[in-house]
């Protein structure tokens, strides 16, 4: 199997960071993103004005492709949160209280829509 083919529906683990695949690790933080508490604490500790981590957010878009989209779990969130954080206004509100608390708000009303009907 060539580098990158995709085995058994996952792509090919060619990297590894104490055990664990490159793919898997930014899989694990793509789906970080969509706790609104976790970007305020990347704000607080100046990440979301770190020019070489903003091309990381960048380059973390592959994740929209439906072949990567599928493994996780919240895609929406995730996503949608990724999609913000490449807008230099979001990234310099994130740190702000009052904009975590929407997140979380807004969140929990999608996440409950529809139950108790």
């Amino acid at each position: 199997m060539a580098d990158g083919q995709v085995n058994g529906g996952k792509p090919r683990d060619i990297e590894f960071y104490g055990g664990a695949s490159r793919f898997d690790l930014e899989l694990e933080f793509v789906q970080s993103l969509s706790n609104p508490l976790y970007i305020q604490h990347l704000a607080a500790q100046k990440y979301l004005e770190d020019e070489d981590f903003i091309r990381y957010l960048h380059y973390l878009q592959y994740f929209r492709e439906p072949k990567y989209m599928k493994f996780l779990q919240y895609p929406g969130p995730a996503l949608r949160t990724l999609e913000l954080l490449q807008q230099e206004q979001f990234r310099k509100d994130a740190i702000s209280p009052a904009l975590v608390d929407q997140m979380v708000t807004s969140g929990f009303e999608a996440a409950t829509a529809g139950l108790g009907r």
